[in-house]
């Protein structure tokens, strides 16, 4: 969950505006919209605020792409109807992918929300908070793009970003239910995403972290055949701009001159987030993926010719039909590729998927059991990974004072990513800051957990 914090603020200017508060949930792209709504509603004279106590309306901008996501939106957005109960908030409205997919059924058993806005529909925030909308909902497929010149508010701290790319999906992954909610891939014009990658560079930002469903069929759908590849070799040359991270950069499609640029580039970081999902090939077929064991295996070894790459990758556990001995062949691919980072979920069915129909649906306690295995193993690995760092100087982005302690300063270098892996702890010298949020630093490592890594500045 990300309260969107309010930028600083003088306070007789505040006085007489409508305050707002807004909650945002799932992931990145989720993130990106959150922040587009910020943008709108500032323009339109609102003002932001910190809790939800203190708002005259709040926003929930919901997930719904596995259950457990769904009952956060759920509880959520019945926590933050208490408030209206309460009297100190007058509207609650819901946007997001919960309200794309649910949105009739949520409006006709939840009677405390006041709008329902659709993934096609956010940027009518303005008129929902203000209460001029005439309907109370507002679902049509797909997800609206934005484009550089609409206001948008970071809220990530320090000097990172994420960069939007591509809404929608165009694969029919057998469990996934995105598509269905955010609609056929539109990608974003390349003049404009490198538009706003320079904003974004001259306003202190270093990182970009480039975000899609589909991050490696970017341009498909404006008929470009190396679409991220042009996109790179353009983002490459903005100003401030130092580290360009990718998400989501699906195996089908990864072409040689990709890994090329990848292996070339000091701005375009060796690290590389790429959902596999599985190593069976009798699960890769089931799931529907458009590569085989093999595949995934030559190419893998393609990236580990990048010297110093740093993989991130996902699967899935439990799936219908995933006998014992598939589940243990998972296990031992991950002894045999040695990723840096991994995510497990254990398998959700999805209703409207075509996995969901599938026979041989596991307990759900064996798929929780087989993603607490995969991850005790991995961690392990992750382990030994970063315990081969300590000794050696490291390039970290500083991202401010840590929320576990206040006089330790949270950081991350190129193979750590925001939010979904760990972080660089540094600690304060004399009780000052050894640096600054924003700041690239020169760190030393000296010590390393499963996740983390602890160091002292040396140098910027």
């Amino acid at each position: 969950m990300t309260d969107i914090a309010p930028d600083s603020f003088d306070l007789l200017e505040a006085a007489g505006k409508q305050r707002v508060h807004l909650i945002s949930l799932g992931c990145p792209k989720n993130r990106v919209d959150s922040e587009l709504m910020v943008g709108a509603l500032n323009g339109s004279g609102c003002r932001m605020v910190d809790e939800p106590e203190d708002a005259d309306v709040i926003v929930v901008n919901t997930c719904a792409f596995i259950d457990s996501a769904k009952e956060e939106s759920i509880d959520t957005i019945v926590e933050m109807a208490r408030f209206k109960e309460l009297g100190s908030a007058q509207r609650l409205v819901v946007t997001g992918c919960m309200s794309q997919r649910y949105g009739k059924e949520l409006a006709a058993e939840m009677p405390e929300v006041d709008v329902f806005l659709g993934t096609n529909e956010f940027k009518r925030i303005a008129s929902a908070v203000s209460g001029e909308l005439p309907q109370r909902s507002y679902i049509t497929p797909g997800s609206a793009l934005y484009t550089s010149d609409e206001a948008r508010v970071n809220s990530i701290r320090g000097g990172s970003a994420y960069l939007k790319i591509a809404e929608g999906c165009n694969r029919t992954c057998s469990f996934c239910i995105i598509p269905k909610i955010r609609g056929k891939q539109v990608s974003r014009s390349r003049a404009d995403l490198v538009r706003e990658a320079a904003l974004l560079g001259a306003s202190g930002v270093k990182e970009i972290s480039l975000i899609a469903q589909d991050l490696t069929s970017y341009g498909v759908d404006l008929g470009e055949k190396h679409g991220l590849e042009s996109l790179l070799d353009e983002l490459q040359t903005v100003n401030g701009i130092e580290w360009i991270r990718l998400h989501y950069a699906y195996p089908w499609g990864f072409t040689d001159r990709l890994l090329q640029i990848v292996k070339d580039s000091d701005r375009v970081l060796p690290y590389m987030d790429m959902p596999l999902q599985h190593i069976s090939d009798r699960m890769l077929r089931s799931m529907r993926r458009a590569v085989r064991a093999k595949d995934q295996r030559a190419l893998i070894a393609k990236l580990r010719e990048v010297p110093e790459m740093v993989l991130r990758t996902t699967f899935i556990a439990g799936y219908p039909g995933e006998s014992e001995s598939e589940h243990e062949e998972l296990c031992d691919w991950l002894d045999e590729v040695q990723f840096d980072h991994v995510g497990v979920f254990a398998y959700s069915r999805e209703e409207n998927t075509l996995a969901a129909e599938l026979e041989g649906q596991l307990p759900v306690e064996l798929a929780e059991a087989r993603r607490d295995a995969l991850m005790e193993r991995q961690s392990g690995i992750s382990r030994r990974r970063n315990e081969a760092r300590i000794g050696s100087r490291l390039r970290v982005l500083v991202d401010g004072v840590s929320a576990e302690h206040e006089y330790v300063l949270e950081g991350r270098h190129y193979g750590q990513a925001l939010d979904v892996d760990g972080v660089t702890y540094l600690s304060f010298e004399d009780g000052v800051p050894a640096a600054l949020p924003g700041e690239m630093v020169t760190v030393e490592i000296e010590d390393a957990t499963e996740y983390d890594l602890v160091g002292a500045v040396v140098g910027d």
